[in-house]
């Protein structure tokens, strides 16, 4: 199988995009932001490790796909702010939305535009979207690019992380498990 390497060199929304195999029309495509705590050190406070191993299985089974990786720590605020909001969770025992506004932080300042231009830019105009982001959705969409999604449901590993994921869930709308 081979493997190229894209870069995406947006100052704030950039990373870098594995193309796995020879990808056509209809793939499978994890857009995904770096979240040290989760992918390298197998944190339970969020779902990001899982979430990112799940896609990678999911993409390799079948031979192709793409991984959009996005160096987009804490929603885009940074290893030092994600840092302080996992610090003032704990403190005052809210969930990482409160803590980013108790702090000032923005809850979420992540854009996916260059994430889905690359995809464009790849001669893509339907992908299966592994997400369970309204954000990442539009964003692909707004490229022209028609989207089937396939939700990303991993555990838990913790109550930490049921209590991330349920924040998550009441932030984005998204209907309950």
């Amino acid at each position: 199988m081979v493997i190229r390497v894209a870069e995406l060199p947006d100052p704030h929304d950039g990373g870098h995009a594995l193309v796995i195999g020879d990808i056509a029309d209809n793939c499978l495509v994890r857009i995904h932001s770096r979240c040290l705590y989760g992918d390298a050190l197998q944190s339970d406070d969020c779902d990001c490790g899982n979430e990112l191993g799940l896609a990678m299985d999911l993409i390799q089974d079948e031979g192709s796909g793409v991984l959009v990786y996005l160096e987009q720590e804490g929603r885009g605020a940074g290893l030092i702010g994600k840092a302080m909001g996992l610090r003032t969770t704990e403190q005052f025992g809210l969930d990482t939305y409160a803590s980013y506004a108790r702090l000032g932080l923005p809850s979420d300042s992540r854009k996916y535009v260059a994430a889905a231009q690359l995809l464009s830019d790849l001669g893509l105009t339907r992908i299966r979207l592994l997400t369970n982001s309204p954000a990442k959705i539009a964003a692909v969409e707004s490229a022209d690019i028609r989207v089937s999604v396939e939700p990303l449901v991993t555990r838990p590993k913790s109550e930490r992380a049921r209590r991330y994921l349920d924040a998550q869930r009441e932030h984005h709308k998204l209907p309950s498990e």
